[in-house]
């Protein structure tokens, strides 16, 4: 048996907010909070499992001795005190089994907070206590029976109830059982296979096709394809090579690769991953709050509705067993006992759902806002572009077809780093165009490049070199290109201008997706750049949004969000979480994109592991089907009560329809446990 700390079973939104109060006073490691998180539930579950059973044993020879189920079974058992038999035995059902009752009864009062604890603490006193009495000579009939029934089902009820908590807590043991226990650490010595926790920064490990990666690290050897679904949701694997960053737990796929370690324990992207989703299951929402008031208001109603139904039949002069028996199955049927469970387990699955789905919630009220979103506004450079230099225009000047121009300009970019030059060769690349080889090149600074190509004098330059060199000529498709912002050079060869090239931020291939959803839902979509007016036009009218803000300086970022909120809109803002920290704070819900191995973005309440532009729409329908949900389960919670209060107090008395405080227990389990399986349905 626990002793009187035993923590009790007093609603789960309380004991959420408890530890969560606690929390900043515990360690912070990850064993910690595994153990408060998933243990704390774990040993609750036991505990109630083995006063069950204890109770049920106990329960058989009450059920044999009491003399209303003798007379329904047909027999008889007597002997001299068998009375006292019976009380001993109800006794400890009573004491044992109905201790998390009693001990959640008085946490309830110290707090002046009285709920489902002080309903079923009630309801069984009162009915042990005055059985008690009958038992040493008060006259009337006892209800031990009752009490001993009601105890097994109340506690059968809450295992249930556990172990859909801890099924829906699971999620973090889940994702903590995806870090491998051993590396293979290259030492000078050779490999060597050490534990996963004595890595350091800077280690180097081997990792074979087949194995997970130990930690958080960068490719210094190798070349393969790295399953990451269980971390990022991303399905498809993704081609890894040197200097490329690999996340702890994902899966090495083809060739063996290996991985100087960057970030061990605590900081790796997974147990940011494991603390984020942990820390927002824990967290009490605006919805939680309503579910512990409704619950306060219900547990007053139900003692009301208790105190009137004992004065009601002793009024119409019923003996006053059947009238307390009346009120004890009022009590008891009215436990908030699944209005206390609707809202946490919601916020458990769908905590777990969404990092599954690569979407991080930090901050549960905000998530819940983004239900209510109206105006999604997108910052531009990194969100809705890739942030690199496409071409997007190839305009014939001369007789040299398309390709040729790409093919001379692309040869002779090819040696440049410079981000137009890198945007002219991936166009060649992505058209599977064999460029020429170039003699001689060189740099002319600010201006272009020069090179010879097959005898010829090539040169790619900007529109200022060509005016200075009287190169310069109208054309109506190279002054339209220019008027949306783009970056147009021009190909010369051997002094006779023949073609120009226009490039442009390259848009994203989700974004065009992700706008048109958007629209779909009814949300209109904004964005928020630094760049000219001319290439924000230019790309508000490629992904069809319904407005812009152009040149805003980051510290200007948040005043645009508020311009929109003043109109009456309800603003989601996405962007990196760098420079649009103010604008991620100052929007009702912050949703940084792209966070990739960086989680910890403190400005952002949702975070996007990949940059994908389409999360933000399944962050949205999320909190859309978890509000659902969430009122699903007030509703059952709270509406099951309309019926079942009446039916408890006895109108339908005078048709034989006459609910017993087991059958009530029973009734109120029932609506616990659909609630549970509510909660366990939501999908997005």
């Amino acid at each position: 048996m626990v002793d009187e700390e035993t923590p009790s079973m007093e609603g789960h939104g309380e004991m959420k907010m408890k530890k969560g109060e606690d929390h900043e006073a515990e360690d912070t490691g990850h064993e910690s909070h595994k153990h408060s998180h998933a243990e704390h539930h774990r040993m609750m579950m036991e505990d109630f499992k083995k006063r069950f059973i204890v109770s049920v044993i106990l329960t058989v020879p009450i059920l044999i001795l009491s003399p209303l189920i003798q007379r329904f079974l047909g027999f008889e058992l007597t002997f001299p005190g068998d009375h006292y038999v019976l009380f001993g035995l109800s006794s400890v059902v009573y004491f044992y089994g109905g201790w998390p009752f009693l001990t959640g009864m008085r946490d309830e009062l110290k707090k002046k907070l009285p709920g489902m604890m002080t309903l079923i603490a009630l309801a069984i006193t009162v009915a042990f206590f005055y059985s008690v009495a009958v038992t040493f000579g008060l006259p009337g009939k006892t209800f031990y029976w009752e009490l001993a029934t009601l105890i097994d089902i109340m506690l059968l009820g809450h295992y249930i109830e556990m172990r859909s908590v801890l099924g829906a807590s699971r999620a973090l043991e889940e994702l903590i059982k995806l870090m491998p226990t051993e590396a293979h650490l290259v030492t000078p010595e050779g490999i060597k296979d050490v534990p996963v926790s004595e890595l350091k920064k800077g280690d180097i490990v081997l990792v074979k096709p087949g194995e997970k990666i130990p930690s958080d690290g960068i490719i210094i050897e190798g070349e393969t394809s790295v399953n990451e679904a269980m971390l990022t949701g991303e399905s498809k694997p993704v081609y890894k090579k040197p200097g490329d960053e690999v996340i702890g737990g994902s899966i090495n796929l083809e060739g063996a690769i290996k991985v100087r370690i960057e970030k061990t324990g605590k900081d790796t992207y997974l147990m940011q991953v494991v603390e984020l989703v942990r820390q927002a299951q824990e967290t009490r929402s605006r919805t939680q709050d309503l579910a512990n008031r409704a619950a306060f208001y219900l547990t007053l109603i139900a003692i009301t509705a208790g105190t009137i139904t004992l004065g009601t039949w002793l009024y119409l002069g019923k003996p006053f067993v059947f009238a307390l028996e009346r009120m004890v199955t009022v009590m008891v049927i009215t436990c908030p006992h699944a209005l206390g469970l609707a809202v946490p387990l919601v916020v458990s699955v769908s905590t777990s759902i969404s990092a599954k789905k690569g979407v991080l919630i930090r901050n549960r009220e905000a998530f819940e806002r983004a239900k209510d979103v109206q105006v999604v506004v997108f910052d531009k450079t990194g969100t809705l572009t890739e942030g690199k230099f496409e071409v997007t225009d190839i305009m014939t000047l001369d007789e040299l077809g398309e390709e040729e121009i790409l093919k001379y300009a692309a040869a002779l970019e090819s040696h440049s780093n410079h981000p137009i030059a890198q945007g002219i060769v991936e166009k060649a690349k992505e058209l599977g165009l064999e460029v020429y080889e170039v003699a001689e090149s060189k740099v002319l600074p600010g201006k272009g490049v020069q090179g010879v190509i097959n005898g010829k004098e090539v040169l790619v330059v900007s529109p200022g070199f060509l005016k200075e060199n009287g190169l310069w000529m109208e054309d109506e498709r190279v002054n339209k290109v220019l008027e949306q912002g783009k970056t147009v050079v021009f190909l010369v060869i051997d002094g006779k201008l023949v073609g120009a090239l226009a490039l442009a931020d390259k848009i994203r291939p989700e974004s065009r997706e992700a706008i048109e959803k958007l629209h779909e839902m009814g949300i209109k979509a904004y964005m928020l750049t630094g760049d000219n007016a001319k290439v924000a036009k230019w790309v508000a009218e490629e992904l069809g949004l319904d407005g812009f803000f152009a040149e805003v300086l980051p510290h200007q970022k948040s005043e645009k969000i508020k311009e929109l909120q003043e109109q009456g809109y309800t603003v989601a803002m996405v962007g990196d979480g760098i420079n649009d920290a103010p604008a991620l704070i100052q929007a009702d819900v912050g949703i940084a994109i792209g966070a990739g191995t960086d989680v910890a973005i403190e400005s952002a309440d949702i975070i996007l592991v990949k940059n994908d532009p389409r999360d933000v729409i399944t962050a949205i329908h999320l909190a859309r089907a978890t509000y659902k949900k969430m009122v699903q389960n007030l509703a059952w919670a709270t509406g099951y009560n309309t019926f079942a209060i009446p039916l408890a107090a006895g109108v339908l008395y005078n048709y034989g329809v006459l609910l017993s405080p087991a059958v009530g227990a029973l009734l109120m389990s029932l609506s616990t446990v659909i609630v549970a399986i509510n909660a366990k349905f939501l999908k997005v």
